[in-house]
């Protein structure tokens, strides 16, 4: 009987995590708690639970992209990925580190490429922002550092029509990151021109 159960569990986090994956895909839902909350909502589940994790998700939605975008995500990704270097080649004072869907090729159409950035002196970004005439709205993010929740920098642009977040991090970020157990994934800009060539 509980084992029964347990197979029934499984097979409600892949369709969760699969209904999550197609509203990342086709709705533009770039987290992946909140795609997994309102698969949730939309399944009628309460049981957090049995709520899929990012890992499951981003697997369902490569295989969602491989089954449904197969034509047309590649060829976004590679865009992106090219937007993100010319990024990081204009930053590279700051240490730019590539992270999220375009580092991880789930990148779609309604993706926006995620640079970290690191400084102790944010200002000396805004400085930076100005005098290149980039035009960008500057706000804040919300992250976990230890026991505590702080907000960090965040300035949003657009290059080429695709929108950029930049991420402003301590220079100390680079090597202890907020809120993790396991280093997240990062690429410097070799790494992306490397993905680029391949």
């Amino acid at each position: 009987m509980a084992k029964a159960r347990s197979r029934r569990d499984t097979n409600l986090r892949r369709q969760l995590a699969y209904i999550a994956a197609r509203m990342m895909a086709e709705d533009g839902i770039a987290d992946f708690a909140a795609a997994k909350w309102k698969a949730a909502r939309q399944a009628g589940l309460e049981d957090a639970k049995l709520l899929p994790d990012n890992q499951e998700i981003e697997a369902a939605l490569r295989e969602y992209q491989g089954l449904y975008q197969s034509e047309d995500q590649p060829a976004q990704l590679r865009r992106l990925r090219e937007i993100a270097v010319r990024v990081m080649r204009d930053f590279s004072e700051f240490r730019p580190a590539l992270v999220g869907s375009v580092l991880s090729g789930t990148a779609g159409r309604h993706s926006d490429v995620n640079v970290q950035l690191f400084t102790d002196d944010p200002k000396s970004l805004t400085l930076f922002l100005l005098n290149r005439r980039y035009s960008f709205e500057e706000g804040s993010r919300r992250m976990r550092r230890g026991e505590q929740t702080e907000e960090v920098p965040r300035f949003r642009l657009e290059v080429e029509g695709v929108p950029v977040t930049l991420t402003v991090l301590d220079r100390d970020d680079e090597r202890v990151v907020p809120g993790r157990a396991q280093p997240p994934q990062r690429a410097r800009l070799a790494e992306v021109e490397a993905l680029l060539a391949r």
